[in-house]
């Protein structure tokens, strides 16, 4: 009985280290780009959407396109200057409202009698860009981890 309670007692002590080892890894910014990556995507994620939406709305009288705004976010938060380490950029980023903000683009001008703006050629463009650039969100998010498994070989 009092091997038992030895091991209990050593797995206990080895579950309490690894927890404050990953609760370290978590607030050391390891994670860091992949947070602002993984927000990076769920914009893309919800300008597919819109996109989508303005593509199903394209004969719909009066319908104004969606449009999705976060990259000008992103790089007021990441800041401009050439002499911040980009690490550092990141992690102030992430303190930042990063979230992407979903508008109706009322500027366009609509040259349809129907006062509809969308353009279905342009949302079909927009559309592939898109998702080349969720594309490569996810590659870099996979990458991220990739290195994270090599460093902790």
């Amino acid at each position: 009985m009092g091997l038992l309670v030895d091991y209990l007692y050593i797995v206990l002590l080895n579950r309490e280290a690894g927890d404050r080892k990953e609760k370290e890894m978590f607030q050391s910014g390891v994670f860091n780009y992949v947070d602002l990556l993984d927000k990076a995507a769920d914009a893309s994620w919800l300008r597919h959407q819109a996109i989508s939406n303005n593509i199903t709305n394209a004969t719909t009288p009066g319908y104004k396109r969606q449009e999705v705004a976060f990259e000008s976010v992103l790089q007021k938060a990441l800041g401009s200057s050439r002499y911040v380490p980009t690490d550092f950029k990141v992690s102030r980023a992430l303190n930042y409202s990063l979230s992407p903000r979903l508008f109706q683009d009322f500027s366009s001008y609509s040259y349809r009698l129907d006062k509809n703006n969308v353009d279905i050629e342009t949302e079909e463009v927009m559309l592939a860009e898109n998702q080349l650039k969720y594309n490569g969100l996810l590659d870099s998010i996979n990458d991220e981890f990739s290195n994270m498994q090599v460093a902790m070989k």
